[in-house]
């Protein structure tokens, strides 16, 4: 079915009766002039509605601009194109009673265009900061979202602490977490590190590694390692006087470190994609992140690189792999609504042992092309199925 939007009127038209969006909004017959000044595309038709439309929700940032990843949003749109659907990027503030002031992309001149599109039957979650998903405006559009009976994917951010929580409490994952509190005060925080002498420290809403510390307890004092610089104190009580306002303005976690498994003496982490299909998870992809300078993360904007799975591949760690993401993907469900894509930060202690960092519910690009092109076909898959679309390739 060929749809059409002209810019001028802010309007659509079809080339046949049809209504579009999921508000199933009736289309005019567009007439041969506005044809030639429109922009087309191509949806696929169920019962007589146009789709799927689907919306990719985020923010605004500096000087009220469109954050977001970019270049996810166009190779996604891309790939929806291809199957006969289409997608556009929206605000929560740009979401009206009966349309969306959103903004499309056209590969074609690799331009964004404002445009008042139909609702959407589908709402993937992008939004890249956690204070927006706070503001009463993002509330609002989940309310709405839930009234209209739009499937909204991936309902928010986690908090790594709640996260914790949860994996400790379930035993098909219970096993590869490490202790972890909340840093409250000062008794709590030398009591941990006086049990485990070696734990990190990290911000409870981070992410991509920052401000994560690893605080060692030595047999004179203690050290305070980051990324970028170390520092040294006589005794915790020294350490805490110095530096419990870092700890105590935003939510910190203590977790036990641990002796981390190395390939020629540098650590290396799992980095696992998972998506929702045919009613269980299962994995996409599997980025393998190298430590270079430090020990402490192994994020590659912190200067780790990437190297194969195959180059560490073993039957051990497929079945961890594939049990982590099937039960992460089940427990987030079951307690925090349906997270249809997310990734694990996981590791590999000296010892063998398995453990579990944290699930991130939007996950970053992977810098694997091939996992990264995997990640938008699963997407698109997912995103017309839970809409009720069937897929066509365009030919």
């Amino acid at each position: 079915m060929k749809i059409y939007y002209d810019w001028a009127s802010r309007t659509w038209f079809c080339s046949s009766c049809c209504t579009l969006g999921s508000n199933h909004q009736p289309l005019s017959i567009i007439s041969p002039q506005a044809e030639r000044d429109s922009l087309s595309f191509s949806l696929s038709l169920q019962d007589g509605n146009a789709g799927p439309v689907i919306g990719i929700l985020t923010g605004k940032g500096k000087e009220q601009s469109i954050a977001g990843n970019g270049p996810l949003f166009k190779a996604l749109q891309k790939s929806i194109l291809q199957k006969c659907g289409l997608s556009y990027v929206f605000t929560p503030e740009g979401l009206k009673e009966n349309s969306v002031n959103g903004y499309i992309y056209n590969p074609l001149n690799d331009r964004w265009i404002e445009a008042c599109c139909p609702l959407p039957h589908l709402v993937y979650n992008r939004v890249p900061f956690r204070k927006i998903e706070k503001a009463e405006a993002f509330q609002k559009a989940c309310r709405f979202f839930k009234e209209h009976d739009i499937p909204f994917f991936n309902p928010g951010f986690l908090d790594k602490f709640e996260v914790y929580q949860l994996l400790r409490d379930h035993p098909p994952l219970k096993e590869y977490i490490p202790e972890t509190i909340r840093v409250t005060g000062p008794k709590t925080l030398k009591d941990f590190i006086g049990r485990y002498h070696n734990i990190y420290l990290k911000p409870a809403n981070g992410s991509k590694g920052k401000g994560i510390y690893q605080l060692s307890q030595l047999k004179k004092g203690i050290s305070l390692n980051g990324m970028r610089d170390s520092f040294s104190y006589d005794d915790f009580e020294q350490f805490w006087n110095l530096r419990n306002s870092h700890l105590t303005n935003k939510p910190y976690l203590a977790q036990k470190a641990i002796s981390p498994a190395k390939l020629d003496g540098k650590r290396y982490d799992f980095r696992i994609l998972a998506h929702f299909s045919e009613g269980s998870y299962s994995v996409t992809g599997i980025g393998i992140r190298q430590s270079q300078e430090q020990d402490i993360t192994t994020h590659i904007p912190n200067g780790g690189i990437m190297i194969p799975y195959e180059w560490i591949r073993t039957k051990e760690h497929d079945a961890f792999i594939n049990t982590a993401a099937a039960e992460a993907g089940k427990l987030l469900e079951r307690t925090k609504g349906f997270y249809g894509e997310y990734s694990i930060d996981a590791g590999l202690t000296d010892q063998g042992t398995y453990v579990i960092y944290e699930i991130n519910s939007k996950p970053m690009s992977f810098d694997e092309a091939g996992i990264e092109e995997k990640r938008i076909e699963e997407l698109t898959r997912l995103f017309f199925s839970l809409s009720g679309f069937q897929h066509t390739n365009k030919k």
